[in-house]
C-alpha cells in the first residue's frame, strides 16, 4: 500500500504534468472569412444579426466593389489559396465565372425550400440573398416630370446632366452594361450615345447618388436601394422604373471552394437566406428573395418588375471584352 500511495504522491503529477506539457493546446476556431461587396453599414447590420444568433462564432470582412473583390480573389488563387470562406457578391454573371473557374464549393441549403428556384444556380454553388433594380434617379429640384424611360439619359435636354456608376468598378454597372447592349432598342449605340450626351462616369453607386442628390447632375442610373434610401433621408431626389423594363441583380452568397472549408460557412449562408435574414434585407431597404416577405415601402417585388436579363453564362464569358470596349468608348 505504501508503494501504491508513493506512486500516487509522486509519479502521478509528473505524468500529468508531461502530458500537459506534450499536449498542443485546442486551437481557438479559424474566423469565418467573408469577402463583399456590401456597404459597410449593411455589413455591419448583418454581422450584428448573425453574432446575435452565433456569438461563439468570429467573422472577418474584406470589402469593396464587386470587380476589385474579384481581383483580390483571382490573385489569391494564384498565389496558393483563396482566404475567403464566403463571398456575397453583386450578381450571377460574376458567381457563373467563379463557378466555371471550380472557385465554389457546391451546398443547397435548407433554407432554399422557401426561395423561387429562379434565383439559385441549379448546381447549388450560389443563390441569390436580395432583388436590386437599376432605375433612373433624378434631383427634383432640377427635373419636375417624372422620367419613364431610359432614352432621357440621351436626351438634348439632358445633354451634360447625367451620372452613372463605372462597369470597371461595380458589379450591378457591370451587370447591367452586358445586359442592356444586347438588348433590343439598346445595343452598344445606347452607350456610345450617353457619350454623346456627355454622361459623367463615376466609381460606385455611391457616386452617383452624391451626384443627384447635390444638385450636380439631374439624372443617374442606381440600383433602387440606394435611390430609397437617399430619398428618406431627405434628399432632392425621386427614382422611376423605367417602361422599357430595369436590370437586376441579386447579390448572390456562395462558399469558396477550398482544402480546409470552414465549417460555419455553411450556418452563415443559412442565416443570410433564412426568414431572420431576409426580415433584415427588408430593414435595409432591399426587396427581399424569400417568399411571403414583403419589399419595403417604395420599392417593387421581383414579381411587379419588368426584368431585362440575359443568359448569365455568356455575359460571364463576355464581360471582361464588354469592359474593355466600354473602357475604349469613355476612355
Amino acid at each position: 500500500m505504501r508503494k501504491i500511495s508513493f506512486f500516487i504522491r509522486r509519479i502521478l503529477p509528473v505524468c500529468v504534468l508531461a502530458l500537459l506539457v506534450c499536449t498542443p493546446a485546442l486551437a481557438a476556431p479559424a474566423p469565418l472569412v467573408l469577402y463583399t461587396s456590401q456597404i459597410d453599414e449593411d455589413v455591419e447590420g448583418l454581422l450584428g444579426a448573425f453574432k446575435a444568433k452565433h456569438p461563439d462564432i468570429e467573422v472577418v470582412v474584406f470589402r469593396s466593389g464587386t470587380e476589385e473583390v474579384i481581383s483580390k480573389v483571382m490573385a489569391e488563387k494564384m498565389t496558393g489559396e483563396v482566404k475567403a470562406d464566403v463571398l456575397l457578391l453583386a450578381d450571377s454573371v460574376t458567381f457563373d465565372a467563379l463557378k466555371t473557374q471550380g472557385l465554389l464549393e457546391p451546398y443547397r441549403s435548407p433554407e432554399l425550400s422557401a426561395i423561387p428556384a429562379k434565383f439559385a444556380d441549379k448546381d447549388g454553388m450560389y443563390c441569390g440573398t436580395k432583388v436590386l433594380a437599376t432605375v433612373l434617379i433624378y434631383n427634383t429640384n432640377k427635373v419636375k416630370a417624372a422620367p419613364d424611360s431610359w432614352k432621357i439619359m440621351t436626351d438634348a435636354s439632358a445633354k451634360g446632366n447625367t451620372f452613372i456608376a463605372s462597369p470597371l468598378y461595380s458589379g450591378a454597372a457591370a451587370y447591367q452594361l452586358g445586359v442592356l447592349v444586347r438588348s433590343e432598342g439598346f445595343g452598344w449605340k445606347y452607350y456610345e450615345d450617353l457619350k454623346a450626351a456627355g454622361v459623367s462616369v463615376g466609381r460606385g453607386n455611391g457616386s452617383v447618388v452624391t451626384a443627384i442628390a447635390g444638385g450636380e447632375k439631374a439624372y443617374g442610373l442606381v440600383v433602387d436601394y440606394m435611390a430609397l434610401r437617399a430619398k428618406k433621408q431627405g434628399s432632392p431626389v425621386d427614382f422611376a422604373y423605367p417602361k422599357e423594363g430595369v436590370t437586376t441583380v441579386t447579390e448572390p452568397i456562395a462558399i469558396v471552394k477550398k482544402e480546409n472549408i470552414n465549417p460555419d460557412a455553411k450556418t452563415f449562408v443559412d442565416f443570410v437566406l433564412s426568414e431572420d435574414g431576409q426580415k433584415l434585407v427588408v430593414t435595409q431597404d432591399y426587396a427581399p428573395v424569400r417568399n411571403g416577405i414583403a419589399a419595403p415601402e417604395g420599392l417593387r417585388s421581383a414579381s411587379e418588375l419588368k426584368i431585362l436579363d440575359f443568359d448569365p453564362a455568356l455575359l460571364a464569358k463576355e464581360r471582361e471584352a464588354d469592359k474593355k470596349k466600354f473602357a475604349e468608348i469613355f476612355q
